[in-house]
C-alpha cells in the first residue's frame, strides 16, 4: 500500500466513526507518516473532493487545520452541494437558494435571510475571497439542510 494510499485509509477511518467535520493538524498528521506536509494537500486535493462526497476546509499556518466533513447523500441536495465549486458568484448562490426553496426545503421567511447572507453586501471582502467564502457559506448551509432532510427534520 502507497503513502497515499495509507493517509486516505487513516483519514476513512477517522470518518467512519463520526458524524460531524474531523479537524486534523497537518504538520501533525505528516509527521505521523513521515512525509512532507504536501502530500497530505495532495491526498486531500485527489481522494475528498467534492465530487468525490467531501467537503474539505483547509488554513494554513502554525495554527493551522484541515476540517473534512462526509456529504450524505440521501436526497436532492447532494447534487447541488457537489455543484458548487470553490467559487460562486451572488447570482448562482441566488440561483441555488432558489431551486431550495422552490422544492420546499425551506420556507419563504428562510429563503430571504439566506438570500441576504449570501449577498455582495454580506461578504464585505475583495475579490476572489468573497466568491470563495459565499461557495463554502452555501455549501455549509445546504450540508446542514441535506442532514436535516436526511434526519426527516425539515
Amino acid at each position: 500500500m502507497g503513502l497515499s494510499d495509507r493517509i486516505e485509509t487513516f483519514i476513512l477511518h477517522l470518518l467512519s466513526d463520526e458524524d460531524e467535520w474531523i479537524e486534523l493538524k497537518r504538520n501533525e498528521l505528516a509527521s505521523v507518516f513521515d512525509c512532507v506536509p504536501s502530500q497530505i494537500n495532495y491526498v486531500l486535493s485527489t481522494r475528498f473532493t467534492q465530487s468525490n462526497g467531501y467537503i474539505t476546509e483547509s488554513r494554513r499556518g502554525g495554527g493551522g487545520y484541515l476540517r473534512i466533513k462526509r456529504i450524505k447523500n440521501d436526497n436532492v441536495l447532494y447534487p447541488m452541494i457537489l455543484s458548487i465549486g470553490d467559487d460562486m458568484d451572488a447570482a448562482s448562490a441566488q440561483s441555488v437558494l432558489a431551486t431550495v426553496f422552490r422544492l420546499g426545503i425551506i420556507d419563504d421567511r428562510e429563503h430571504k435571510l439566506l438570500s441576504v447572507a449570501v449577498s455582495d453586501n454580506s461578504i464585505p471582502i475583495s475579490q476572489p475571497y468573497k466568491n470563495s467564502i459565499r461557495a463554502q457559506m452555501l455549501k455549509n448551509i445546504l450540508t446542514k439542510l441535506n442532514e436535516e432532510v436526511v434526519n426527516n427534520d425539515v
